[in-house]
C-alpha cells in the first residue's frame, strides 16, 4: 500500500467508528490485534466489541476532529495524533478544552488491511480521577 493508501484507511476507521458502523471491522485483517488502555490487548475482529463493551453503554457519542488529525506514515505504520469530543454518561469532553479527548493511534498494515491499531490515551474522558492527580485545574488541555 501506498502511504496515501494507508492514510485514506486510518481517516476511514475514525469515520466508521464514529458513525457506530459494524463496517469498521471491513477495515481490520482478521487476526487484528488490539491494544486500548485498561481493556489490555485483544486479538481477533470481535475482541474491538470486546473492547467497546468495556463502555457498559456509558458512551452516548465520540467524533474525532477529522480536519485536525495528523497522519504520520513510516514503513508498514501509520501514526495518528489527534483530538475528538464526545459524551460519557451525560458529561462531555473536548480535547483541547478538557482533560480527555486527546489521543494517538499507530496503526500497523498487512495485505491492505489493518493488522494492529495500539490506540494511547486518558480513558478518563470527563476528569472523574481528578483525587489521585495533583496537577491542579489551572493546566492547559
Amino acid at each position: 500500500m501506498t502511504d496515501q493508501e494507508k492514510i485514506r484507511v486510518a481517516g476511514e476507521y475514525f469515520v466508521r467508528v464514529d458513525n457506530g458502523s459494524p463496517e469498521v471491522l471491513d477495515l481490520f485483517h482478521e487476526d487484528v490485534e488490539l491494544y486500548f488502555p485498561k481493556f489490555g490487548f485483544g486479538f481477533g475482529k470481535e475482541s474491538f466489541f470486546e473492547m467497546i463493551k468495556g463502555f457498559d453503554g456509558s458512551l452516548e457519542f465520540i467524533q474525532h476532529d477529522y480536519d485536525q488529525l495528523k497522519f504520520m506514515p513510516s514503513g508498514d505504520f501509520v501514526i495518528v495524533e489527534g483530538t475528538s469530543k464526545g459524551k460519557l454518561s451525560g458529561k462531555d469532553w473536548q480535547g483541547g478544552k478538557t482533560p480527555g479527548g486527546r489521543f494517538c493511534n499507530v496503526f500497523k498494515f498487512r495485505d491492505n488491511l489493518i493488522a494492529s491499531v495500539h490506540i494511547y490515551l486518558d480513558p478518563d474522558y470527563t476528569g472523574e480521577d481528578k483525587a489521585r492527580f495533583k496537577w491542579g485545574e489551572n493546566r492547559t488541555w
